[in-house]
């Protein structure tokens, strides 16, 4: 099979947590990411879940996202209170 040279740039802290991976699983670099890549194309498709920066899932963020605006409308119109202290949403809660 013919052999390809692929180039890609990544930052260097990602390259080096990356490699620090591979190498604890035994393998180096240009292995893990032909391992992704044979992963790539047996699963047609991203071999993981793609999350967001706050470790969600695309759609699980825009339901929060939604929720939370949902919630400011609420309390802009005076339906919810907010509290800053656990003692005030204690004596809110059971009164």
């Amino acid at each position: 099979m013919k052999k390809e040279v692929v180039q890609i740039r990544v930052d260097s802290q990602v390259k080096k947590k990356a490699n620090k991976i591979f190498s604890a699983v035994g393998v180096d670099f240009s292995t893990g990411v032909r391992m992704y890549l044979n992963q790539v194309i047996l699963r047609q498709g991203i071999p993981f879940s793609v999350l967001t920066e706050n470790g969600f899932s695309e759609e699980k963020e825009t339901e929060l996202l939604r929720e939370l605006a949902e919630t400011k409308k609420m309390y802009e119109r005076g339906e919810l209170t907010a509290h800053t202290t656990v003692a005030s949403l204690k004596k809110d809660l059971l009164s």
